[in-house]
């Protein structure tokens, strides 16, 4: 005959806790996040409540919330893992800071930027190799872009990595018109999908679509197109 034993340890750790506002499973209210005793109880867990990734995690919280509802101690401390030494996001993909676009406008980040000229012939290479294989189809379950913008991003300083990004991404964009303006010359009957003429684009060189781009200012950022660049 087995011997039902009731667990009360709960008890006497709420009874504990009580006069530092948080329960026996770590929780309090937000509201009262700023305490004495919950602060204790923060530091206690091995939470440094002076950190900027402490601050910004609270602060997020606090922002969400509106400084209602709960929040967990041990909740606190794994947001906190995702956040640098700066407070600044940490990617979960790549490992780099200065890629969270959260509350940063649009016209901020969509900003031409200087692109060294290793990550623009690299994204040309890709580009080129990837138009071919496929056709002028963008294949996303066998692209290797995110490979050239992760190249480019961890030798870019963190202030520049959203900003250079985007601006990879129009060189990519003006590569691709480039290679389809090409086939098209070639094969005005050309659609993407069709096989591609030999030797099409055996004229098209980086250097040459970069210095037709120019780049324009419109309402949600700057961009390239291709043509004259009246700035020379």
């Amino acid at each position: 005959m087995g011997i039902n034993v009731t667990d009360y340890r709960y008890l006497f750790e709420a009874l504990n806790n009580k006069s530092s506002g948080v329960d026996s499973f770590g929780r309090f209210e937000l509201n009262n996040i700023g305490s004495k005793g919950i602060q204790s109880q923060l530091r206690a867990a091995g939470i440094d409540t002076n950190s900027k990734a402490y601050k910004k995690v609270v602060g997020d919280m606090m922002r969400a919330g509106g400084g209602r509802g709960f929040a967990n101690i041990q909740g606190i401390k794994n947001l906190m893992n995702s956040y640098d030494e700066n407070g600044d996001f940490i990617s979960p993909v790549t490992g780099l800071t200065g890629m969270d676009a959260t509350n940063i406008p649009i016209s901020q980040r969509h900003l031409i930027i200087d692109i060294p000229e290793k990550s623009r012939q690299e994204m040309f290479d890709n580009a080129k190799r990837e138009f071919l294989q496929e056709n002028g189809v963008a294949n996303g379950d066998t692209t290797k872009r995110s490979d050239v913008f992760y190249h480019y991003q961890k030798d870019a300083k963190k202030e520049n990595r959203l900003k250079g990004t985007w601006t990879l991404e129009q060189y990519e964009r003006q590569y691709n018109k480039a290679f389809e303006d090409a086939v098209k010359s070639a094969d005005p009957s050309w659609k993407p999908g069709k096989k591609i003429p030999a030797g099409a684009l055996d004229g098209i060189t980086r250097d040459s679509i970069d210095k037709s781009l120019v780049k324009t200012k419109g309402r949600y950022g700057e961009t390239f197109t291709r043509g004259i660049d009246m700035r020379l």
